[in-house]
């Protein structure tokens, strides 16, 4: 078997951030589901929108997005909806629209020639050793085998690496769901949307490239009976959907407590969503993607002992962060905490166009 120093599952914005930010003097494997290049194979539903603290570590990683993952338009507000109310709210917002497919493939990318990239390959099987971990993937319809010191789980939200580590762990998850259509909406516009009686977590839409992109996250066993109700309540508040042109669907985590951050033990080491590093209030995950994969690079680069312990310290403050975004959803999913807030106006932003959306 070929022997490495880190083995690293999965190349989304995590893996692919960790892989490139790892000293060349370390022997590296990246296993990844994506293709090289193109439109076929995996890819990951999602709405497309790059969070101020995403942006923040491209400053510190002295990178910039290049126009080929760019989508348009730009929005500066979310149009956040109660559909149990009718209360509607404009947020300014500073996200920038892209297309995650084409970013995902740009951040793989970057990754340097040092760091040995398999694509389009799947993850079978995890044994762990006296002194590391035996991977078995497929590639090509072929089975490898390769040896790793340390492993890393990058792999989202069905970790496998996770479930290895922690097999009895349990986290709340959800049936994200969204569909494309074509955008008939006279302004373009980026939405949150709540309704308490269809999911206790939240929905999205956003406008992309002429498309109008729906989605949400549902209870796992009603997921898509649930998202057509949806659809449904929002006819009446100026939603305009037609036939679908694509449907997408994915598990998507939701930490809800303290303990559904884990990081990992053994030299294996969890980062990203596979840790359960998204927000809970919004159901972002790449900035703390960018963010768990810097620290743990610095850990892993200056080598030692007790690398589990010392990257546990370092997320401390992530995971703090993490928990207030649980108080923030828990505050944000309470029908008349929500209705309080924004009853009072807080922030809200009147629009004046006669064009503006309902």
């Amino acid at each position: 078997m070929e022997r490495y120093d880190v083995a690293i599952i999965g190349l989304g914005p995590a893996g692919a951030t960790l892989a490139r930010l790892l000293d060349k003097k370390l022997r590296v494997i990246a296993l990844d589901k994506k293709r090289e290049s193109g439109d076929d194979g995996f890819k990951k539903p999602c709405g497309g929108l790059l969070a101020p603290d995403a942006q923040r570590a491209f400053i510190r990683f002295g990178l910039n997005l290049p126009t080929s993952v760019i989508a348009n338009p730009q929005i500066f507000s979310v149009k956040t909806l109660d559909t149990q109310t009718g209360i509607s709210r404009n947020y300014q917002r500073s996200y920038i629209n892209i297309n995650r497919h084409a970013f995902d493939l740009w951040m793989k990318s970057l990754v340097p020639n040092h760091v040995d990239v398999h694509h389009d390959t799947l993850c079978k099987r995890i044994e762990q050793t006296d002194d590391g971990y035996c991977i078995t993937f497929t590639e090509g319809g072929k089975e490898k085998r390769i040896f790793t010191r340390y492993l890393v789980g990058a792999d989202g939200a069905n970790s496998m690496v996770r479930r290895f580590l922690y097999p009895n762990h349990e986290i709340r998850r959800y049936q994200a769901i969204q569909q494309w259509f074509e955008d008939r909406h006279p302004v373009p516009f980026y939405s949150c949307l709540f309704d308490n009686e269809v999911t206790d977590c939240y929905s999205w839409s956003i406008s992309k490239d002429g498309h109008f992109i729906f989605g949400g996250a549902f209870p796992m066993k009603e997921g898509k009976a649930r998202y057509d109700l949806l659809k449904e309540r929002l006819v009446p508040h100026g939603f305009t959907f037609g036939d679908a042109l694509k449907s997408e669907k994915c598990t998507v985590l939701c930490p809800s407590r303290w303990q559904d951050f884990v990081c990992g033990q053994n030299n294996a080491f969890l980062i990203g969503e596979a840790a359960g590093f998204i927000s809970a209030s919004s159901l972002e995950g790449i900035s703390y993607a960018l963010d768990s994969a810097e620290l743990l690079s610095q850990i892993l680069n200056r080598g030692g002992t007790s690398l589990n312990q010392a990257y546990f310290k370092s997320t401390f403050r992530l995971r703090v962060k993490l928990l207030s975004k649980i108080v923030k959803a828990r505050i944000l999913t309470t029908p008349w905490l929500r209705k309080l807030i924004m009853k009072s106006g807080i922030s809200h932003i009147k629009q004046t166009s006669q064009m503006s959306v309902r």
